[in-house]
C-alpha cells in the first residue's frame, strides 16, 4: 500500500471502512445503505448528498471486492497517468454522472409504467403506498466510477494487451472496453431484472468519455473531429506551428524536435519493458503528449 498512489489508496481505504460501518451501524438499527444510497429523486427519502455518498455504499462483499479490485488494478495506473488531482476529479465526475443518468432512466421508467397515476401499488400479493415503493429504488456502489476508469485505461492505452479469463489469448484494451460497453448496453436494453444498474455503468463511461475528450481538446468542448481522440494514438502527434511564442522559429522547431525525440524514446521503452518501467516524469511527459 505504501507504493500505491495516494488517491487510489485512500479510495480503497474509505470504501472498505464504509462497508464495515454498514454492519456496525446495523447493530444500532441504522441502515446506512438506505441513508446514503441514491434514492429516486421523487422518493421521500431522496437527499441531494446521496449523489456522492452512494458511491461508497455496496450491496455486499462480492460487490465491494470486484469494484475495489478494478480500482486497484486500473485506477493506480490512471492516477499515475492523470496525476492525483485530475484522477480524483475524473473519479467523482464518472460516479456522479453515473448516478445522474440512473436518475433519468428511473424517471422515464416511472412515467412509462404509469406510476404517476397511482397512489398505491401491488407487488407479489402485497399492497403498499407508492411512496414506500419508490423508496425501494435505491442505487449503491462505485461501479459507475469503475467503468469510467476502465474506459480511461482503454482510451489511454488502447494497444495494451490483457489476459481476460476465460479467454485463451490476450485482447487489446480498447476491445476489452468496447466489449464491456456493448454487454452493458444489451443488458440495459434487455430490461433484465438482475438488480444491476446497467445504465449507471454506461453513465460512468459516458461522462468519462466526455471529460477525457474535453481534456484532450485543450479544456474545450470537443469539435466536429472528436472521434479522432477516442482511442489515443500509437504515437503521439506533434502539432507544429510556424514560429514560436516569441517569433523565434528556429528555437521553436528545435524544442519541438527534442520533445518529439523524447516521446519516441519513452514509447520505445514502453514497447520493450512495459509501462511500469517508466519514471513518474516519463509518465507525465507521455500523458501531456497524448493530450496535445
Amino acid at each position: 500500500m505504501n507504493t500505491m498512489p495516494p488517491v487510489t489508496k485512500n479510495l480503497l481505504i474509505i470504501n472498505v471502512l464504509a462497508f464495515a460501518s454498514t454492519y456496525v451501524a446495523g447493530l444500532y438499527g441504522i441502515d446506512l445503505k438506505d441513508l446514503l444510497g441514491l434514492h429516486f429523486f421523487m422518493a421521500s427519502d431522496f437527499r441531494i448528498y446521496q449523489i456522492v455518498t452512494y458511491m461508497f455504499m455496496h450491496a455486499g462483499l462480492e460487490h465491494l471486492f470486484f469494484n475495489m479490485f478494478a480500482v486497484w488494478m486500473f485506477g493506480r495506473i490512471m492516477e499515475q497517468t492523470f496525476g492525483a488531482r485530475r484522477y480524483l476529479i475524473y473519479y467523482f465526475v464518472c460516479g456522479i454522472g453515473a448516478g445522474f443518468l440512473q436518475e433519468i432512466v428511473q424517471y422515464f421508467s416511472y412515467l412509462s409504467q404509469g406510476f404517476d397515476e397511482y397512489s398505491r401499488i401491488s407487488m407479489a400479493g402485497i399492497t403498499m403506498e407508492m411512496s414506500d415503493f419508490l423508496n425501494r429504488w435505491t442505487t449503491v456502489g462505485a461501479s459507475g466510477a469503475v467503468y469510467g476508469i476502465l474506459l480511461s485505461f482503454g482510451m489511454t492505452y488502447p494497444e495494451e494487451r490483457m489476459f481476460i479469463f476465460p479467454l485463451p489469448v490476450p485482447i487489446k484494451a480498447k476491445f476489452f472496453v468496447m466489449g464491456y460497453a456493448v454487454i452493458e448496453l444489451l443488458s440495459a436494453m434487455g430490461r433484465s431484472d438482475d438488480g444491476v444498474a446497467h445504465f449507471a455503468h454506461l453513465g460512468g463511461m459516458l461522462f468519462g468519455l466526455l471529460l477525457i475528450l474535453y481534456w484532450r481538446n485543450g479544456n474545450q468542448l470537443p469539435g466536429a473531429g472528436w472521434w479522432k481522440n477516442l482511442w489515443g494514438k500509437s504515437k503521439p502527434r506533434m502539432h507544429i506551428r510556424m514560429g514560436g511564442k516569441h517569433g523565434d522559429e528556429m528555437n521553436y522547431h528545435r524544442r519541438e524536435n527534442e520533445r518529439s525525440a523524447e516521446i519516441d524514446r519513452i514509447l520505445e521503452k514502453v514497447k520493450k519493458h512495459g509501462y511500469g518501467s517508466l519514471s513518474e516524469e516519463e509518465k507525465r511527459k507521455l500523458f501531456d503528449a497524448s493530450s496535445r
